[in-house]
């Protein structure tokens, strides 16, 4: 299923109480430096009142050959960050709008990649749609002293 041109692979179990939706997204990102971030967002809805999503971000080197995306095997800086995040959900019959809350869990020093998802999950019948707005933000950090300070932000938005 591609919704929105992002890839949506779900599995529903029970229509009503249980839906699962894998998004698999890839974001590029040009700024201070070319970045391409890999995310797998996984959506658990459970009684459609809880949701928990697990973030998974590795930021590799990026080459743009006509606009064809190229990952570089070797890379200058790679940044592992695992962020966890915790959905608050609104239920409106069976719309459910999630809203999540970004918990980075891992600081690497270097370049830190944040992403926030907004998910709106509607369920008919035995179909799941998905649709997904990833606002990714990229900040410099370098510890200096014990200190974080933050360099500099860039930030894109994609739908």
């Amino acid at each position: 299923m591609v919704v929105l041109g992002v890839v949506v692979v779900s599995v529903v179990v029970d229509v009503v109480v249980v839906a699962v939706v894998v998004v698999v997204s890839v974001v590029v990102v040009v700024g201070m430096m070319d970045v391409v971030v890999v995310s797998v967002v996984v959506v658990v809805v459970v009684g459609m009142v809880d949701v928990v999503v697990v973030s998974v971000v590795v930021v590799v080197g990026v080459v743009v050959v006509l606009g064809v995306v190229v990952v570089a095997v070797v890379v200058d800086v790679v940044v592992v960050a695992v962020v966890v995040v915790v959905g608050v959900v609104v239920v409106v019959s069976n719309v459910v709008v999630v809203v999540d809350v970004v918990d980075v869990e891992v600081v690497v020093v270097g370049t830190v990649v944040v992403v926030v998802v907004v998910a709106i999950v509607v369920v008919v019948g035995d179909v799941v749609v998905v649709s997904v707005v990833d606002v990714v933000v990229v900040v410099d950090v370098v510890v200096v002293s014990g200190i974080v300070v933050v360099e500099g932000v860039v930030a894109s938005v994609v739908v």
